[in-house]
């Protein structure tokens, strides 16, 4: 679930990726994904993440959140296909990845809760 200021609440279906192999292959060779689905990535230290889009094929959300789900940043829309580095620049333990423009669409922004603990605990 994500939490947005103003109080929505967002539920999403996701693949959790808690290993260096699964963060490797992520979102990559998909040609699509529900609207409501996405991947939360979990890693082992709260530190700046970063994310390319090689051979990813569709526009991704990545959502940064801290230890507490504390959303520090947003990359919207990253484009496919491409090896730019993505980050917001601060240290994170989850990043959420959502179709491009879900994001925005829903409100999502720094400030929001990304509700993890129960896959934080598995």
């Amino acid at each position: 679930d994500v939490s947005v200021p103003g109080g929505a609440r967002h539920t999403f279906r996701v693949e959790i990726a808690r290993t260096p192999a699964e963060h490797a292959q992520g979102l990559m060779h998909r040609t699509s994904m529900p609207e409501d689905a996405g991947m939360l990535f979990i890693f082992d230290v709260e530190e700046e993440q970063s994310f390319w889009m090689k051979n990813t094929l569709i526009p991704l959300d990545m959502i940064f959140a801290d230890r507490d789900g504390k959303v520090v940043g947003v990359v919207h829309s990253a484009e496919p296909r491409t090896l730019t580095s993505r980050s917001v620049g601060v240290p994170s333990l989850y990043v959420l990845e959502l179709n491009g423009g879900v994001s925005k669409k829903l409100g999502i922004t720094a400030g929001a809760v990304l509700e993890v603990d129960a896959l934080a605990a598995e």
